[in-house]
């Protein structure tokens, strides 16, 4: 396990993916701590509706870290808190619907949390991110496939990197079991969801520099 993220992390510090291109000198030292820039990061879901089209959301609050560590892999985390009365899928009715007890019951439940418990090399800029996702006080454990798409310094000075990627899950599982029956068969909401992730996280150091 520790060599397998060591080996992953340091090959970032020396290739960096940008458009579509790989960088073939030394690039920025990764190791340290990162935060999740809200302004840049969209966490999201795509659902079924009436088994023929699919709806997006995402959650407008969103906060994260993660600690990248080389000399210590194992010791390597990251975490990632939604607001879920933050949740948006450009119609105030259904938003209203998905915060109620119907499905997350964001009152009583007002988080959904992801803590990472390993993170693995699979291929080339490529990432397993296995934790916990907490919904509605149920965890469950669940892997989440990421592709690093780079990391560029800004404009400010501070140094970002991106990942992107999805994982389908059983809503079921979590407690979200709402539904309604369709009269020409099958159900009004999809039981699998598609989670997204697009994520923008800044270097803390740099982006202390850059303030």
């Amino acid at each position: 396990m520790e060599r397998s993220i060591s080996l992953q992390m340091r090959d970032l510090r020396f290739r960096a993916t940008t458009c579509g291109e790989t960088m073939t000198e030394i690039g920025p030292d990764l190791s340290g701590d990162w935060d999740l820039d809200p302004a840049h990061t969209r966490i999201g879901f795509s659902a079924k509706h009436a088994m023929v089209t699919n709806v997006r959301g995402a959650f407008n609050d969103v906060s994260g870290s993660l600690h990248v560590d080389f000399d210590h892999p194992a010791e390597s985390a990251a975490e990632i808190v939604l607001n879920v009365a933050s949740v948006d899928t450009r119609n105030a009715q259904r938003d209203e619907h998905l915060r109620s007890a119907d499905f997350f019951n964001a009152e009583k439940w007002p988080e959904i949390v992801f803590r990472s418990t390993l993170i693995e090399e699979v291929a080339d800029n490529a990432l397993v991110v296995s934790g916990d996702l907490t919904i509605r006080d149920i965890t469950k454990p669940v892997t989440i496939p990421l592709e690093f798409t780079g990391a560029q310094t800004d404009a400010y000075g501070a140094l970002r990197a991106g990942f992107e990627g999805t994982r389908r899950i059983d809503r079921r599982e979590y407690g979200l079991e709402w539904n309604t029956a369709l009269d020409t068969g099958g159900v009004l909401v999809s039981e699998k969801i598609t989670l997204e992730f697009e994520i923008s996280a800044v270097k803390r150091d740099t982006a202390a520099q850059a303030a």
